[in-house]
């Protein structure tokens, strides 16, 4: 995780001085997980701080429309930082901010603010934090002589290569010890199983930061590759025939005596609360599916065959299912969903995940038993004895599947869910109206 800190305004302006920052980007996270920025000049620093800062909201889509265009950037000091490395005019100190109307209020449409509305909703069932360990992956691509990205992979190498076939070795290390530079706690880094492919862990932290910090890594990532002249992608699927790039999301609730999901005379050492919040996970798991697997190329990667999950199960023995328990225990007993994707909306997916998972807390909901064989040599009428149901094979079905939740519409809230419905449904619309060269390839010489 990035470390956190309660900075005081002097703080931010002793630290201003002593770094020699010339430029400040206020960041914020729009309804598709972009990363939006207003960039200031130094001399701005005291408007900031004194939550003075407005931009115009009807420009940044989703979010309001053009009569109710004023909005206001307050900075969440706790996430202050300077980008370890340096611009041709100096050094730029980023900070993330929540966006507020002109009265001061949360603003509803900002992903950031949503999330923190979910957490009160934890706090009033009686616990204090819900963590989060994400494992995001990319691939690195090449880049052409006009700096754009082709699809030439940078390495062939694979699961745990080292050089010389993990070319993007040097990349991947500069990554990590730039992370280290911004306060990330990294954990491990190593080349995934498809060429060109790279997974990055950093030590899991409480919701909020977690979804910061996905932000923040996804900025890292795409300035380091750009300066080893590669292009960092988070596209899920970008080639067929290999392992598509997945964010499995490691989660714990806890409370007041500690990590709510362990109890050592439980089964498998797992506590009751585990198993209502895993049966909460596997309800709404159709309907997760589409703020975790947002986008038409998500459903490319959640195919069978190439490891991503494609059946609604769980188990604490094999890696086939959509929900596995890690092995350890004590405070680090944990859930991990492996379905959701780097381009998730990383504070609209975890609000998700939470209410899901208290769902099941207040409905005592029981997960269907474990299945510890492999999902994916079971037919389907093995399948259906054993109670497994398969994830959407399209966005489609998985705004379909949003419309009928009301948990997870819930989690949204109203202007968020909205919002994200009309704009998937017209991303849809326009992939259908595609014509792909696999379809020329297969029909046009037949018919």
């Amino acid at each position: 995780m990035a470390t956190k800190h309660d900075y005081t305004k002097d703080d931010i302006r002793q630290m201003v001085e002593k770094e020699h920052v010339n430029f400040l980007r206020l960041m914020f996270t729009d309804l598709f997980g972009t990363v939006k920025n207003v960039e200031l000049p130094i001399s701005q620093l005291d408007e900031l701080l004194d939550n003075k800062i407005m931009f115009d909201g009807s420009s940044i889509e989703g979010f309001v429309r053009i009569e109710e265009s004023d909005m206001y950037l307050f900075p969440d000091l706790s996430t202050w930082m300077t980008f370890p490395w340096s611009e041709e005019h100096g050094k730029i100190a980023g900070v993330i901010c929540s966006v507020r109307k002109p009265n001061g209020e949360y603003f509803e449409g900002d992903p950031r603010n949503n999330l923190i509305r979910v957490l009160k909703d934890m706090e009033k069932a009686g616990f204090t934090s819900f963590n989060i360990g994400p494992e995001p992956e990319f691939f690195l691509f090449k880049m052409d002589e006009n700096g754009n990205p082709t699809t030439k992979l940078n390495d062939s190498g694979s699961y745990f290569d080292r050089a010389p076939m993990d070319q993007g070795e040097d990349c991947r290390r500069e990554i990590v010890l730039t992370l280290e530079k911004m306060g990330f706690d990294v954990e491990a880094a190593h080349h995934e199983v498809a060429p060109g492919q790279h997974e990055v862990d950093f030590k899991y932290a409480n919701a909020l930061e977690t979804a910061d910090n996905i932000q923040n890594f996804k900025i890292v990532v795409k300035t380091i590759a750009k300066r080893h002249g590669l292009y960092a992608t988070f596209m899920p699927k970008p080639l067929s025939g290999i392992n598509g790039s997945g964010m499995h999301m490691n989660m714990s609730l806890f409370h007041d005596k500690g990590n709510a999901f362990y109890d050592k005379n439980g089964e498998l050492e797992l506590s009751q609360d585990a198993y209502y919040f895993l049966g909460g996970l596997l309800k709404h798991a159709k309907a997760i599916a589409a703020i975790g697997d947002p986008t038409v190329n998500s459903y490319k990667r959640l195919v069978p065959g190439y490891e991503a999950p494609v059946y609604i199960a769980w188990s604490a023995s094999n890696r086939s299912p959509l929900v596995r328990i890690p092995a350890t225990r004590g405070l680090s007993t944990r859930l991990e969903l492996r379905s959701g994707d780097p381009t998730a909306n990383p504070y609209m997916f975890i609000a998700v995940l939470l209410e899901s998972g208290l769902d099941g807390l207040r409905n005592k909901l029981q997960p269907m038993p474990e299945t510890s064989r492999n999902i994916y040599k079971m037919d389907a009428e093995e399948r259906s004895e054993n109670e497994i149901e398969s994830l959407p094979e399209t966005l489609k079905d998985a705004l379909n599947e949003l419309a009928k939740d009301d948990v997870v519409k819930n989690a949204l809230g109203e202007r968020l869910l909205k919002g994200f419905n009309t704009a998937k449904h017209l991303e849809y619309d326009a992939y259908k109206l595609q014509v792909s060269e696999w379809e020329r390839k297969q029909y046009m010489e037949h018919y």
